[in-house]
């Protein structure tokens, strides 16, 4: 392959990498959308489903993305590029290094302004606003700041902001202090919030809940329902695990830092389960399928009528808002790291101009929930549409086809020289599930996140 030059730092130890890529997958998907897909479609029939997904199909794929990273040692951009020209593939394989990049930045043009509701929330817990609230009323409050756009754009500029200065300081100062200060805080909230669940929740309620085998109420939906989200919640398709791979240390092993970095995941999305439904359960009016707005509306009510409830829930969406953080980092990253490379940029000047290029985006957002509420494009405003377009189109595309590249395209002794030391049966197991379980599952994802929308 030629020039297989390392532009970049790396991690400063193999736990850092996995802190960091396990900060990029635990996100507002983990905490925010995981417990309502987890109620409306069953508890814990979908749970054994979705991390049979996560394990069969989304892993594989993650392995695969590290492992281009670690092989082409530039960005997702020109990795792709150096290894299409080593393996004579076809040049349209290209699209995955761009699709990487601009799908990061797109979702992180709006996840800011999801992120923006739960710094705006911290607040009004602070302040004591869900204080013996009804629902009713904790609607009305959720409804004023969609139409607010002034204070949207503040919450989303002050994230965007927090996103900005992180990755300013590079590799080892930004990305991996952050997540070394990040995720283990994030598990220590996250065990405090269960504790709460337990002592003044119904904690035994939600276990049952999210862990019966009630196989009757699994649909074929709720199965694709959670093949898509094992795919989304890794960061697969968004070039951040390409580029995290850049940076991982020589001597680390791929399967294993994966696999840390699945259970960690899939931990915060699971104990945050039995966070919010405990705490949903012990109020007989909340529905535990209250869609997302169990988060915005139903839990706001919950925490305002519980002893002690003001405080963790400002805890919780402290949580949330880490979650997100510790996201956003590894969406704008893999863009930075192509214009260092190629642009010849500071890290300084890539970072503030990317940043501002996703704000500037993500107002379009903003007002979806306000002045341009009425405005559709196929169906959608512009929230929407730029969430079908990441979620159901280039995420799953970009998946699809790094499955095929380096399942059938790339010379199989370049992926040896990087897995096959690690563990010689899961190389084997790996390389059978992604040259054909994975594109057949992808190809699932990509149908049913298409077909319904336009059937």
């Amino acid at each position: 392959m030629k020039n297989t030059k390392n532009f970049h730092a790396s991690w400063s130890s193999r736990w850092t990498f996995i802190l960091a890529a396990a900060g990029s997958a635990v996100g507002l998907g983990n905490i925010w959308k995981f417990p309502y897909i987890a109620g409306e479609n069953g508890g814990g029939a979908f749970v054994i489903v979705y991390i049979l997904c996560i394990v069969i199909i989304a892993l594989p794929i993650m392995v695969a993305e590290v492992t281009l990273g670690r092989m082409g040692k530039k960005s997702p951009v020109n990795t792709i590029r150096d290894l299409i020209q080593s393996s004579d593939a076809h040049k349209s394989f290209n699209i995955i290094g761009w699709m990487g990049v601009s799908a990061g930045l797109l979702i992180l043009s709006y996840y800011a302004v999801i992120a923006g509701w739960a710094l705006s929330y911290i607040e009004h817990m602070i302040s004591g606003t869900f204080h013996n609230i009804n629902a009713e009323n904790a609607g009305l409050i959720f409804d004023n700041l969609l139409k607010n756009k002034n204070e949207l754009i503040f919450w989303q500029s002050l994230f965007m902001l927090m996103t900005v200065i992180v990755v300013i300081f590079g590799i080892n100062k930004g990305l991996g202090l952050a997540a070394q200060i990040l995720m283990p805080l994030l598990f220590i909230l996250l065990i405090g919030l269960l504790i709460f669940g337990y002592q003044q929740g119904d904690l035994a309620k939600a276990f049952s809940f999210l862990f019966g085998f009630n196989f009757e109420s699994l649909s074929w939906k709720a199965v694709l329902v959670a093949l898509g989200h094992a795919f989304f919640t890794l960061s697969i398709g968004m070039g951040a695990m390409m580029t995290y791979g850049v940076y991982m240390p020589a001597d680390s092993r791929v399967f294993s830092n994966v696999l840390m970095v699945g259970i960690l995941d899939t931990l915060v999305a699971l104990i945050a389960g039995l966070v919010i439904f405990s705490i949903v359960f012990v109020n007989p009016s909340i529905e535990s399928s209250a869609g997302p707005g169990l988060m915005f509306v139903s839990l706001p009510v919950a925490f305002g009528n519980m002893l002690g409830g003001l405080i963790f829930g400002t805890i919780f969406f402290v949580l949330v808002t880490l979650a997100a953080w510790s996201s956003s980092i590894s969406l704008i990253e893999p863009a930075i790291a192509y214009l260092i490379e190629s642009r010849k940029c500071t890290r300084l000047m890539a970072s503030l101009a990317l940043g501002f290029i996703a704000w500037i985006i993500g107002l379009g957002s903003v007002f979806s929930f306000n002045i341009w509420a009425e405005e559709k494009i196929a169906g959608f405003n512009f929230f929407e549409l730029i969430d079908f377009i990441t979620a159901n189109i280039m995420l799953p595309l970009s998946g699809l086809l790094v499955a095929i590249l380096i399942g059938w395209k790339i010379k199989s002794k370049m992926v040896e020289d990087q897995l096959l030391s690690d563990s010689p049966r899961l190389f084997f197991a790996w390389k059978w599930a992604i040259k054909f379980i994975s594109p057949l599952a992808v190809i699932a994802v990509l149908v049913m996140g298409i077909y319904p929308r336009f059937a």
